[in-house]
């Protein structure tokens, strides 16, 4: 449980990666934009957004600074285009306390999401649409007071937003949503939202994904370990693993991100319904 000591150069290098591809595709035309918006920037957005994930929980700088984890988490938010980070930390902590909390873990379907996404060609849209669910749904389900960092996080965000369209024109800008709306969206990458906690099989809420594109997520994949000990940065999760394997091998797991999309389309059982909703008593803060 100690930071990981590499994780700020490498989210330094995934930022400065793509302010030079904002470089690059400020001359390209859209349909160029938009194929490499997917291939390229929509893995490095998703990547990031996985890293500000680790940032939450202090891998970056230790829980002993934790204030310097709250600021470049801000950093590593300035390619996703839209102010994500601060909002994140404040919800992602009841995640953990309250897995599938009832008005409290965001991170679990509406019922309204659950009735209307129900056949094939809907569930697609569904996926399609994730981000726009992930940012909106907090507001419905649990909506907070607006934090300081926040209101940081999202002049900060505006300011860069608005140097580069200064600099280099509309296509940046254009190219850097779209990277994440895409990435975010209907990606292999994002097969992790659907694997790591609908129940593909009875009894069983959170799964592991040990594959390659672990390489590139952070290890966001190993999940019944993040779970298990929070507090240890991705980077070491594996050896959670290595360490403990009469709990985790014999586990239920995924072997595909994108089978795990497949299968969320189309099979019947599987859908925004296919989660555990519990009633969790709110804890009480204490100082």
């Amino acid at each position: 449980m100690r930071p990981d000591p590499h994780l700020k150069w490498t989210v330094l290098g995934m930022v400065l990666a793509q302010l030079l591809a904002c470089w690059l595709v400020r001359g390209l035309a859209w349909r160029w934009l938009l194929f490499w918006a997917y291939a390229f920037g929509g893995c490095v957005n998703h990547s990031l957004t996985l890293a500000i994930h680790d940032i939450s929980h202090n891998a970056a700088f230790g829980t002993g600074r934790a204030a310097r984890n709250r600021w470049f988490a801000v950093f590593a938010n300035l390619p996703v285009g839209v102010p994500y980070a601060a909002s994140f930390k404040k919800y992602h902590v009841d995640h953990h306390r309250y897995l599938g909390g009832d008005g409290l873990d965001v991170d679990v379907p509406t019922r309204l999401e659950g009735w209307l996404f129900c056949t094939p060609a809907r569930k697609l849209l569904w996926l399609v649409l994730q981000p726009f669910f992930y940012s909106l749904r907090p507001l419905c389900v649990n909506p907070k007071a607006l934090t300081r960092m926040e209101v940081f996080n999202a002049l900060v965000q505006l300011a860069a937003d608005a140097a580069l369209f200064a600099l280099w024109g509309l296509k940046p800008v254009a190219y850097l949503l779209a990277s994440t709306l895409l990435g975010l969206g209907l990606h292999p990458i994002s097969g992790h939202f659907v694997a790591e906690h609908y129940m593909f099989l009875k009894g069983h809420e959170t799964y592991s994904y040990y594959g390659p594109l672990n390489w590139i997520t952070f290890n966001v994949g190993y999940h019944m370990e993040h779970h298990d000990f929070p507090s240890i940065p991705g980077c070491n999760l594996p050896l959670v693993r290595k360490i403990a394997p009469e709990y985790y091998d014999h586990l239920p797991q995924h072997h595909s991100w994108v089978k795990v999309l497949w299968d969320f389309v189309f099979e019947d059982s599987l859908g925004p319904y296919a989660r555990v909703k519990r009633v969790c008593k709110l804890a009480e803060e204490r100082l």
